[in-house]
């Protein structure tokens, strides 16, 4: 998060002569990291959506300084979410006179979710009250611009799924309703002037996604609106469309921003167009959501100080868990494969993923301690990841499998193990251990812990896991670890585990 710390005395300085309106605006409460909404109504000369309108908010002890933005008709709003629970106080900066030196309160009263995410030990993911979470999204680009049924039906298939991300595209890149996000020009667009229509379409979408408790990842570039020329425009139209974007959402804390999908094909835009645009995100958001950018070919320098994790696209860095980690090593922050090709039955080797491949690769991903993602594109009926609607393959349930699995491990998350020797293992050293042997069908696994957070004479647990079959065998009884060389321990009576030489088996070994 972005603030301004102010001591208590500074504090109370603002709060005497900043806030102390003549007409205060009636006060009012809202769960901390909720969303606020401030509306206000003004004639403005020119164009709407080039009016600065600015709120600060303080509690006494830190400031936040929101943006505000036109919503049509004469109407502008700012939204403000609480970090902290506690009273609030605003006022309004604008050169417009009626929209100028407005002021009022709110009370943050305790929060109804577990608050927006942030980066936590280096590479994983927790919300605002520590709650851990563990990413397994999904895309759909262009659901939110369908109709209201097909909507519909996406949210309850997410709703019923394990998928707590949903990538999703700003811009269209596949067609739905008639309704878009600039007014039209005669044959083109007008640039200048936003829809509001249009973004207040999203919004209802991402609402309801918070409300099943599913992050909103929203791409803003793309390079599949050739038509309209959206993704080319200028830097000055772009700057105007981040800002407003910024405004309208950032206070919803299930946003994450992604500046493109496969940036290396908006070839409107450079390097530096981009980094532009990330360092205006990180000044504009006063929340610091999630952000990143995502690749076709070319990875992005994903060690920027405004990404806070990289999102990646590569069909064959989760085929190893080995390979996968070492994209954590180089970055140093949360890596998530976002994709890594699609479940479907396309003539096209990205579309055309069995579901045993996709699975496969969630969990080499696992092991390495990074997160991956799902999509879905069959050649009958909707295709999921264009437009939503329901499942047609049959990876979602294994991932929902994964899910359990995932949410019964180590917090905040799974790190690889003895990383730099092969070792195949993720979990926490000491404590817990995962190994996962893919397409291979083994009929035992020698049970050899590395040496590191074990001294001998520790106790585990030990699970037979079919991914595919989606079950759990406990192996009666316990291994007592003791040293077997200058490198590893294990227990000289039960030196291996048996598997069932089957593909898909994982084992989970858990400290008593």
């Amino acid at each position: 998060m972005r603030s301004l710390s102010l001591t208590r005395r500074a504090a109370t300085g603002i709060g005497l002569a900043a806030f102390a309106a003549p007409a205060l605006a009636a006060a009012s409460t809202v769960p901390r990291w909720g969303v606020h909404e401030i509306t206000l109504k003004a004639a403005a000369p020119g164009n709407p959506f080039d009016v600065a309108l600015t709120a600060t908010f303080t509690d006494g002890k830190t400031s936040l300084k929101v943006r505000g933005f036109h919503d049509g008709e004469g109407t502008w709003k700012i939204r403000f979410s609480p970090p902290t629970e506690g009273l609030w106080r605003w006022r309004t900066s604008s050169p417009v006179k009626a929209l100028n030196g407005q002021a009022g309160s709110v009370t943050a009263t305790a929060p109804r979710d577990h608050g927006p995410l942030k980066v936590v030990a280096g590479f994983h993911f927790a919300h605002a009250d520590g709650t851990p979470y563990r990413q397994v999204g999904t895309t759909a680009y262009s659901w939110a611009q369908q109709s209201d049924a097909l909507c519909a039906e996406t949210l309850a298939t997410l709703k019923a799924s394990p998928f707590n991300k949903m990538r999703m595209c700003i811009f269209p890149n596949v067609a739905g309703e008639p309704i878009f996000p600039f007014e039209k020009a005669g044959e083109g667009w007008n640039y200048d002037r936003p829809n509001p229509a249009y973004f207040r379409m999203l919004e209802d979408r991402v609402r309801r996604l918070g409300e099943i408790g599913v992050q909103a990842d929203l791409i803003l570039f793309h390079p599949y609106d050739d038509k309209t020329g959206w993704h080319a425009m200028t830097p000055a139209r772009d700057d105007r469309y981040i800002r407003y974007m910024v405004a309208r959402f950032a206070a919803f804390s299930n946003v994450w921003w992604s500046l493109a999908n496969e940036w290396d094909l908006v070839k409107a835009k450079s390097i530096a167009d981009f980094e532009r645009i990330g360092q205006l995100i990180q000044a504009e958001d006063p929340y610091g959501r999630l952000c990143s950018i995502h690749n076709w070919r070319d990875l992005y320098d994903y060690g920027r100080p405004w990404i806070s994790h990289a999102s990646v696209q590569h069909g064959a860095a989760v085929m190893d868990d080995s390979r996968a980690q070492i994209y954590r090593d180089v970055w140093r922050k949360p890596v998530i494969f976002d994709e890594v090709r699609y479940e479907g039955d396309l003539d096209k080797r990205w579309g055309d993923l069995t579901a045993e491949d996709l699975v496969q690769r969630f969990w080499h991903g696992t092991v390495a301690g990074t997160y991956v993602g799902h999509g879905e594109v069959f050649k009958e009926g909707v295709r999921w990841t264009a437009k939503g609607g329901h499942f047609t393959g049959h990876s979602v349930p294994r991932l929902a499998f994964l899910k359990t699995v995932l949410e019964a491990g180590p917090t905040p998350g799974l790190d690889p193990i003895d990383r730099t020797w092969d070792q195949h293992l993720g979990g926490k050293a000491g404590s817990y251990y995962l190994r996962y042997f893919g397409e291979t069908a083994p009929t035992q696994w020698a049970l050899d812990l590395p040496k590191d957070e074990l001294t001998g004479g520790e106790r585990f647990k030990v699970d037979v896991l079919d991914t595919w079959n989606m079950t759990v065998t406990p192996v009666d009884g316990e291994f007592l670890m003791t040293k077997k060389d200058a490198y590893y321990l294990h227990d000289p009576k039960r030196p291996t585990v048996t598997l069932p030489g089957r593909p898909w088996m994982a084992v989970r070994v858990v400290r008593v």
